[in-house]
């Protein structure tokens, strides 16, 4: 598998990381909560492929439900571009609208069942791997 590194960040610019991310990946669009609400479509991939490059003063976190996941938001523009996933916490979730997604050679994106998440979440547990 071909990997190349890709960098995002959130609305405002504060916050920017790369990451190196498959050239053929598969993310998820979650209906859960908080992903349906914030727009979140997951590419999942091990922390040590993450490196945040700026604005780590500028992130907030936010945990619910059982307080795994750490969600981390830019305190200016209000954007989750990255977060420590619940079903990954070896891992990053990247948010595929945070990034160019025209730098892929392919994106599939497959809709995930968040809000059944506690029968369904194994099936992403392989993506920090």
């Amino acid at each position: 598998m071909n990997k190349s590194w890709r960098e995002g960040g959130c609305h405002c610019g504060k916050v920017k990381w790369r990451a190196l991310t498959p050239d053929k990946a598969e993310a998820e669009r979650c209906n859960c909560s908080i992903c349906s609400m914030s727009g979140f479509v997951h590419l999942i991939i091990p922390a040590r492929d993450f490196e945040l490059l700026s604005g780590a003063q500028a992130l907030t976190e936010y945990r619910f439900n059982k307080k795994i996941a750490v969600h981390k938001f830019c305190s200016h523009c209000g954007v989750k571009s990255f977060y420590i996933p619940r079903s990954n916490p070896d891992g990053i979730s990247l948010n595929v609208n945070c990034m160019n997604s025209n730098s892929f050679e392919a994106l599939k994106i497959t809709d995930f069942d968040g809000v059944n998440w506690e029968q369904n979440a194994a099936s992403l547990a392989h993506k920090s791997h």
